[in-house]
């Protein structure tokens, strides 16, 4: 493989999207409604709108709209949701603009939620809300939304560059600035660098190093691997977030792991031990509508004590509920079990916590801009906005707020201030050797085969660096990690056929995960507390909330460098409400 930089293909571009979920299409729309001369162009490992994680969205979007909810209460839930942790401007910023963004998707996108029968937007139960805030269209939201974006971004004059994968955030050869971002064109093979005065970071997240997970395949933590790589600051990565209700449905199928909705607790369902009784009230006086992590923290000291069902995990039911207004209200998902053999309505399904989202990120500002002049990040790539902990249905508003956010702030940003810089070619070239790397390899090389490594993954982040975790644990998943990297390193791929070449691409998703799990055992290592979805069997306590601190993430010469740095309480302190007396009842 040649390593030419003069080579590769090249293209300009005025604004770079990487990602086609909620993000970058609400960036897409946003930038070209506001400078309609600037040549957009959206770039994604799949098909635009067909892959990532939006479309996969069940639950819903949440929004203060109802009479006795506001702006304050969800803002209230979200922080205390996140024990604390959240940088408290950007999820103000989250909780006022959803209130906006909903409006837009309705209105101007023809986006269309479930209704009351007075007709105002129906607003279901998700849990730890102290209030029913949750938007949806039945429990396939994410579809209504992103086919809508999908069509939208279609009639505009947007360049699409699908089945691209980027490999390399590329800066400017002085590194002053941004300067383009390095493909794969999945098609070829070939490699193409794209010029851009401006890049918006929105590939996802996307915790797929974990035995049970549920984003789809394509998801690999290629943004947050890439700004790791750029020198950008990751912060908070120890928070994982497990969903309590993964389907299990047997090791032979992807269906396993995927979500069976938190919906189905809001709206009565019960968790049940092997042995088919309740088990929450041991854990929490909210029962099963407790937050995620308790549930999932619960479920998992449940399946370590040996009350487990066949296939090692737990049961949901609704058959003590009235079964027609189950089918009624949770359709896809009583497909989705039917397709499974299992009988959601009237029967026990089994589930296990499943890997679902990650609060931790790329540091970015209320503007989704970042450290890099002209790198603009939003979606699951970012974090501080959820701190410990996301509340259901804050996921998709996260991703069209903040998608639309920096749609906005690059439309007004790029006339101004945008440039084409020569890019470092040496940035260039080492991208295209360590991405060539498997195919200059024997195939079996070192003894081991890319399955192999996966596998070991999937069991090494699950049992050392999971939902329960101390310092042996994270000690034996840091050597596990480093070990795993120079196994890949020897792991060869076939690369007499580069188009579509699946195993090339699967070497280089588990680089990515490895690269970003290194970063979540790191910063993991450094809380010695437990908060949130980060639970320390060592130091199961909350400690001092009134001081707390963020971890942060970098790599520096291939080194993960940890820091931690205090949280700005800018707008309310544990102990404090910005709810008045008569709201807060």
């Amino acid at each position: 493989m040649s390593t030419e930089v003069e080579s590769i293909d090249r293209q300009q571009t005025d604004v770079l999207i990487l990602g086609s979920g909620g993000a970058g299409l609400f960036a897409a729309l946003h930038a070209k409604d506001l400078a309609p001369e600037l040549k957009v162009t959206v770039a994604v490992k799949g098909l635009l709108g067909k892959t990532g994680c939006t479309r996969m969205v069940q639950g819903g979007y949440n929004v203060a709209l109802a009479p006795g909810d506001s702006a304050e209460r969800h803002f209230m839930d979200t922080v205390e949701g996140g024990k604390w942790l959240n940088n408290q401007d950007l999820a103000w910023t989250l909780v006022t603009e959803a209130q906006v963004r909903i409006r837009e998707l309705e209105n101007e996108l023809g986006c269309y939620f479930d209704r009351n029968p007075d007709g105002s937007v129906h607003q279901k139960a998700f849990a730890g809300q102290t209030f029913d805030r949750t938007v949806h269209k039945g429990d396939l939201t994410g579809i209504e939304i992103i086919n809508r974006l999908m069509e939208q971004t279609w009639a505009r004059d947007v360049d699409k560059l699908e089945d691209h994968r980027a490999i390399e955030l590329v800066k400017s050869k002085d590194g002053s600035r941004i300067s383009g971002v390095l493909f794969i064109d999945m098609r070829t093979g070939h490699f193409r660098f794209v010029q851009a005065k401006a890049v918006l970071l929105a590939t996802g997240g996307g915790p797929t190093m974990y035995k049970y997970h549920t984003p789809s395949g394509d998801k690999s933590c290629d943004g947050m691997a890439m700004a790791m790589r750029a020198g950008l600051a990751l912060r908070d990565m120890e928070m994982v977030q497990f969903h309590p209700t993964g389907l299990i449905a047997g090791s032979d199928t992807r269906m396993t792991g995927t979500i069976i909705e938190e919906g189905l607790r809001g709206f009565g369902g019960y968790l049940l031990g092997g042995d088919e009784e309740r088990f929450m009230h041991k854990y929490d006086e909210r029962n099963e509508r407790a937050t995620r992590d308790i549930v999932s923290r619960a479920m998992f000291t449940e399946m370590r004590a040996g009350n487990t069902a066949a296939n090692g995990g737990l049961y949901i039911t609704m058959k003590h509920l009235d079964t027609p207004q189950v089918r009624k209200n949770f359709k896809g998902m009583v497909e989705r079990c039917a397709d499974c053999g299992f009988d959601l309505a009237e029967g026990l399904v089994e589930v296990v916590p499943t890997a679902h989202y990650m609060m931790g990120g790329a540091e970015f500002e209320a503007d989704c801009s970042t450290a890099i002049d002209g790198l603009f990040a939003a979606g699951e790539d970012t974090g501080g906005v959820h701190g410990a902990n996301r509340l259901g249905g804050n996921g998709v508003a996260n991703s069209t707020v903040f998608g639309g956010i920096a749609g906005d702030t690059i439309a007004k940003w790029t006339p101004e201030h945008g440039q084409f810089a020569e890019p470092d070619g040496s940035e260039i070239e080492a991208a295209i050797a360590r991405a060539g790397r498997p195919l200059c390899q024997p195939v079996g090389g070192g003894g081991t085969t890319i399955d192999d490594v996966r596998v070991r993954l999937y069991d090494l982040m699950w049992e050392d660096a999971g939902i329960i975790r101390d310092l042996e644990s994270l000690k034996r998943a840091e050597a596990g990690l480093e070990e795993l990297d120079a196994d890949l390193d020897k792991a060869g791929v076939t690369g007499t056929d580069l188009a579509y070449n699946l195993t090339w691409h699967d070497w280089l998703n588990l680089k990515n995960l490895i690269l970003v799990s290194k970063a979540i055992t790191a910063a993991a290592t450094a809380r010695d507390d437990s908060r949130g979805a980060h639970y320390r069997a060592d130091f199961p306590d909350v400690r001092d909330v009134e001081n707390s601190r963020f971890t942060r993430v970098k790599l520096t010469d291939g080194a993960i460098d940890i820091t931690t740095e205090p949280v700005k309480l800018t707008r309310v302190k544990p102990g404090e409400t910005l709810l008045t007396e008569g709201a807060a009842e």
